[in-house]
Order: C-alpha cells, then sequence, then structure tokens
C-alpha cells in the first residue's frame, strides 16, 4: 500500500527541552510540499554536534529531533522534484547544495545559504515543520532530522548514493568521516611530506588523521587527554600521540619543542576556545595553517594576541570539511566502495533506536 501524499506515523525521539534525556514518541510526518523529499531513514550515527543542542552549547529551538548524519530511501517526492525518485538510496545533507548561491557557485565555498546553521529555524523553506507530537509541531535540525524513521528534507538536502553501499557505515559520510577527512583534504589542504597536529579523537579526529595520512603527511601528532584514544589514532595513521596531561609546560611549546618551530598544519576538533588558541600557536609562526573543525561554544569569544597572526599564520574554519556536498558525498561514498578508506574504525557502537540515550552516555564518557 503506497504512503505517498500520506501522513506517516513512526517513532522519533524527540527532545522536549534541554538537559533532559530523549524521549522516543509517535509523531506524525507530513508528506513533502515542493521541492521536498521524504525518507525513510535506515541508519543514522550519533554525533557531538547533537548533544551541544541538549546541553545548550548550540541555541536550537525545542521541542526538536535532533540527527544529521545518517542514510535512507527516499518514500516519496513532492511538487517539482527531478533529482530523486522514491526507491533512491540517499544520504541527508545538513549543507545543502542549491547550485545558485554566492557559496556554491565559488570554486572556494561551499557553505549554501539555504543551510539552517546560522539561522536555527528549525523550520522548512515555508516556515512550518513536517512534524507533529502530541498535537504540538516539532522542530527541523539543520534541515535533516534523523532521529525519526521518517524525516522530510528539501530537495537541495538529501543526495543519490550507490544502491548497494551499506547504510550503517556510510551514514557517517553525512558527517563526522566527511568533515575531518575534508579539513585535511579541502581545507587545510595538507601536502606530502608536511607535519600535522589533531586535537581531539574522537570520530572526527580519527577523520583528520586518516585526510592527513591520505595526503601524505609525513608526521601526524594526535593530542589528547584521553589516552585510552592512542591506539586507534596510531592504526588509522598518527606517528605520536600526546597527553597535554602528562607536561607541565602549555601543550603549543610542547609541539613546538618536538617540531623546531611548529607544525605545518593543526586542527582543532574538539570546539573549546582554549584549544583553539592553543592549535594556532602549536603551528608554523610563519606559514602554519590551523583550522578549526569543532564546533564553537554558543556566547563564548576568544582573546588571543594578535602577534600570533601578524607573524604570518592562517587561521580558518572549515564546515563539513569544505566538501560541496552534492558533489562529493556520492563520490566519497564510491571512494569507500572501493576501499580507498575505511569507516568500520569509527564506530564503536551500534544499538537499536529505541537505546538512542544510552548511546549518548557512551557519547559522554568518550567510548567512541
Amino acid at each position: 500500500m503506497s504512503t505517498a501524499g500520506k501522513v506517516i506515523k513512526c517513532k522519533a525521539a524527540v527532545l522536549w527541552e534541554a538537559n533532559k534525556p530523549f524521549s522516543i514518541e509517535e509523531v506524525e510526518v507530513a508528506p513533502p510540499k515542493a521541492h521536498e523529499v521524504r525518507i525513510k531513514i535506515l541508519a543514522t550515527g550519533i554525533c557531538r554536534s547533537d548533544d551541544h543542542v541538549v546541553t545548550g552549547g548550540l541555541v536550537m529551538p525545542f521541542p526538536i529531533i535532533l540527527g544529521h548524519e545518517a542514510a535512507g530511501v527516499v518514500e516519496s517526492v513532492g511538487e517539482g522534484v527531478t533529482s530523486l525518485k522514491p526507491g533512491d538510496k540517499v544520504i541527508p545533507l545538513f549543507i545543502p547544495q542549491c547550485g545558485e548561491c554566492s557559496a556554491c557557485l565559488s570554486s572556494k565555498g561551499n557553505m549554501c545559504i539555504k543551510n539552517d546553521i546560522g539561522s536555527a529555524a528549525g523550520l522548512m523553506a515555508d516556515g512550518t515543520s513536517r512534524f507533529t507530537c502530541k498535537g504540538k509541531p516539532i522542530h527541523h535540525f539543520i534541515g535533516t532530522s534523523t532521529f525519526t524513521e521518517y524525516t522530510v528534507v528539501h530537495d537541495t538536502a538529501a543526495v543519490k548514493i550507490d544502491s548497494a553501499a551499506p547504510p550503517e557505515k556510510i551514514c557517517l559520510i553525512g558527517c563526522g568521516f566527511s568533515t575531518g577527512y575534508g579539513a585535511a583534504l579541502q581545507t587545510a589542504k595538507v601536502e606530502a611530506g608536511s607535519t600535522c597536529a589533531v586535537f581531539g579523537l574522537g570520530g572526527v579526529g580519527l577523520s583528520v588523521i586518516m585526510g592527513c595520512k591520505a595526503a601524505g603527511a609525513s608526521r601526524i601528532i594526535a593530542v589528547d587527554i584521553n589516552s585510552d584514544k592512542f591506539a586507534k589514532a596510531k592504526e588509522l595513521g598518527a606517528t605520536d600521540c600526546i597527553n597535554p596531561k602528562d607536561y607541565k609546560e602549555p601543550i603549543h611549546k610542547v609541539l613546538i619543542g618536538m617540531t623546531g618551530y611548529g607544525v605545518d598544519y593543526s586542527f582543532e576538533v574538539i570546539g573549546r576556545i582554549e584549544t583553539m588558541v592553543a592549535a594556532l600557536a602549536s603551528c608554523h609562526y610563519n606559514y602554519g595553517v590551523s583550522v578549526i573543525v569543532g564546533v564553537p561554544p554558543a556566547a563564548q569569544n576568544i582573546t588571543f594576541d594578535p602577534m600570533l597572526l601578524f607573524s604570518g599564520r592562517t587561521w580558518k574554519g572549515s564546515v563539513f570539511g569544505g566538501w560541496k556536498s552534492k558533489d562529493s558525498v556520492p563520490k566519497l561514498v564510491a571512494d569507500y566502495m572501493k576501499k580507498k578508506f575505511v569507516l568500520d574504525p569509527l564506530i564503536t557502537h551500534t544499538l537499536p533506536f529505541s537505546k538512542i540515550n544510552e548511546g549518548f552516555d557512551l557519547l559522554r564518557a568518550g567510548k567512541r
């Protein structure tokens, strides 16, 4: 029986307010409107950015359905959708690609104006939601909302991928892997023979290491206060692993001592202003490049010595690894299928949807 054009009732993890557990609820998912696509979610990952909404570090409207790293199948499409059809396997894109705005048209940019990160409206393009629960509208999250059995996204925010790709693995290409891998290859443009430092060894930090290794970096120094993460970092390409807690002097001085004048490229993959400044200070005083990959906390400002930049360093940000989403995601999936990189080491636990709160507990305990 076709569900096209009808409201679908399904389970979703609703976050009613900050600092509370997710509540598994029955929600109503409206049919897609013009230029929208309704997707059955097959697998979704848990990302630190989702947790930032729970804790208030990333301010979004409540109630909300979070999740932005997923793979699914198109269930139905709205009027005017030509790029996708029911049955297509897709990855939702939290950075859409409209192909018409200044960022999409520039070879230097990837942050399409149709993203909902900056405005945080939590609504579709017409200013309404496609989710309701207990008679109340539920907000969308950065145009994706994947913690639900069905979601609705704009047709600029989903892309068709290889139908044979395993959803429970390639869902990571929807955020974590692509964000880290691209920060090294696209944003920093790490060169062969260069030295790199990666601050933070979660899934995204490990993906940065994989990108640095793929680029041919000769030295990749992994930095984390949790030494349990070092074995996996080395497995994926780190040449050195250091724990700031093991040193009396500031970590940037340790890194300068290890490299002479600082690393060629440093990456902050945590989202803490102190480590952002430390990462900047640890790269070469004249031509070092430091990339902010971790989501900065809301309402916090950085104070730093401008001499760090005056001497020639470059400080950059990277969203979704600098990839143009619609162009790049299918190619990354194809590269995975050709075994050009691995995703298994980034997957620490696989849980049923009903145990989403346990998944977040594992994230907070540093177990993934």
